[in-house]
């Protein structure tokens, strides 16, 4: 039987969908050949992203799958978006070294609240189909359970490198973790998904989503396409919330995003350009050779613009880019500084902790011993440090770029 000729239209879109990620099975022609069929048929894919609502802020570690599902959508495809009202209850297990935490149902309805505000920055939300799996998951009875949990076994849940990581290690697996990855999978059976997006440690979830479907019947199975994790500005962890100093968040202030932007290692500026921006393939290679001549800083400078800009407007980033020029590079005090008014002695750690709750006692602490606190312009390695009401007013810097008064 002669092979389906693919045409050059499709394999230049499944190019550009493809780009920095790992399509499965088949690679780009195997999409290709799913997007020509869509056409051909009038019938667009339907392309699904879970979302476990495990904490209320996304960042830019979020976006890089959230921007390949808006090429997607950009082409006329469906989008749907599934918040894990179930799933978000167990936790994902994917990466971790121990059990996660279980949510409560309150917990995860109030995070989910906040994700499509910022979603909606990258995706229209208004074109796409939302869907809850605690709809479907908390409607199954446990012979239902039992059916699903038949169609895998074992030994394949055991070569999920954290799970046989743990087991070999004596640490602790809950039976219930199990569970996860087959709820994740029965979702795709329900949605009735051709290709699922995530990140590269959802590798056995989502290949697991084909096995599922085809257990239940779908004759094309969905693809998989796998998006890389992104690192936070140390350059080594995941970006995550975990680890707050290294995480930029949909939900920062514009000049805070541009100024960790601008601290990012410099061998991430490549990887960042290429998963954070919509720049071509050839102004990549431009940025490569730019990165060997030039000054870094003017690189990550054109980056931190570039991606404030797309989150927070041209105005702000403008801003945001004047405020760092400012306070990082001449060193100067901004004029915009919020003011305490400072009613009696206080200690160091409490005034900025009292102010700013993002930061725990012990980041504070942290910042201190690295010498990143400074009480007019004067560093201050112990947080203990008592600011005297009598000496008032007095500016207090934590950070690169953070500033509070006291009055």
């Amino acid at each position: 039987m002669e092979a389906t000729k693919i045409k050059e239209e499709f394999l230049q879109q499944a190019s550009i969908l493809a780009r920095g990620a790992e399509v499965l099975p088949g690679g780009v022609e195997e999409l290709a050949l799913k997007l020509q069929k869509s056409k051909e048929e009038n019938k667009p894919l339907r392309i699904k992203l879970g979302m476990d609502p495990s904490r209320p802020d996304l960042h830019l570690g979020h976006t890089v799958v959230m921007r390949k599902i808006k090429q997607f959508q950009d082409l006329g495809h469906k989008i749907i978006l599934i918040v894990g009202g179930a799933t978000g209850m167990i936790g994902d297990p994917s990466g971790k070294s121990d059990t996660r935490p279980s949510l409560t149902k309150e917990q995860v309805e109030k995070n989910a609240k906040t994700y499509f505000d910022q979603i909606s920055k990258v995706v229209d939300v208004n074109k796409a189909e939302i869907r809850n799996n605690a709809d479907w998951l908390y409607n199954l009875n446990f012979i239902d359970m039992l059916k699903l949990a038949s169609k895998v076994t074992v030994a394949q849940i055991m070569t999920r490198d954290d799970f046989a990581k743990r087991f070999a290690e004596n640490r602790p697996i809950s039976v219930h973790e199990f569970f996860y990855p087959l709820m994740q999978a029965y979702d795709s059976v329900v949605v009735d998904a051709d290709i699922e997006l995530g990140g590269t440690d959802q590798r056995f979830n989502n290949l697991l989503g084909r096995e599922i479907q085809s257990a239940y019947g779908k004759e094309h199975p969905q693809m998989v396409i796998l998006l890389p994790l992104l690192e936070g500005t140390d350059g080594i962890q995941k970006m995550s919330k975990s680890y707050p100093e290294h995480c930029i968040s949909l939900t920062d202030s514009p000049k805070d995003m541009y100024g960790k932007l601008m601290s990012i290692s410099d061998n991430l500026i490549t990887k960042y350009f290429a998963l954070l921006t919509d720049i071509s393939n050839e102004e990549l290679k431009q940025i490569e050779e730019d990165i060997k001549i030039k000054n870094p800083r003017d690189i990550k400078m054109k980056l931190a613009y570039m991606i404030t800009k797309m989150y927070n407007g041209e105005e702000k980033a403008k801003e945001a880019e004047q405020n760092f020029i400012k306070v990082v590079q001449n060193k100067e005090i901004p004029d915009d500084i919020p003011e305490i008014k400072i009613a009696e002695d206080i200690s160091l750690i409490d005034f900025i902790s009292n102010f700013d709750k993002s930061l725990s006692r012990s980041d504070i602490k942290r910042l201190a011993s690295s010498g990143a606190i400074k009480i007019n312009s004067e560093k201050q390695t112990n947080p203990n440090s008592i600011i005297k009401k009598n000496d008032i007013p007095v500016v207090i810097q934590y950070g690169k770029r953070k500033f509070i008064k006291g009055i």
